[in-house]
């Protein structure tokens, strides 16, 4: 009797071992028996960079080197205003943190 339930036993799991990799096959999930850790399910993702890269209207800007070089007058421009009111950037090594070094 005791070899007919093992047999059975083996069957049964032999049985489910079966189910389970036509089920995987059919819905194209991925077997994993052991448990391991795996990538999967970050993989099966779908990927999103399009869906970013939409939320950003085109930037004409980047194109026209007419309009970099203007806002690099601009900016220097400015700079040379704040710079006449006495505003500008210090000189390198005279700004606040040197300040309280020599204190």
């Amino acid at each position: 009797m005791s070899a007919g339930g093992s047999l059975k036993k083996v069957l049964a799991s032999a049985v489910v071992v079966g189910v389970t990799e036509a089920r995987a096959k059919i819905f194209g999930h991925i077997l994993n028996p052991t448990g391991q850790r795996s990538a999967h399910k970050v993989l099966r993702k779908k990927l999103i960079g399009d869906k970013v890269a939409e939320w950003y209207p085109y930037d004409i800007k980047n194109d026209d080197p007419l309009i970099k070089s203007r806002e690099e007058e601009e900016r220097l421009l400015k700079l040379e205003m704040l710079k006449r009111r006495g505003k500008g950037p210090p000189k390198k090594g005279q700004g606040r943190r040197a300040v309280k070094r020599n204190k």
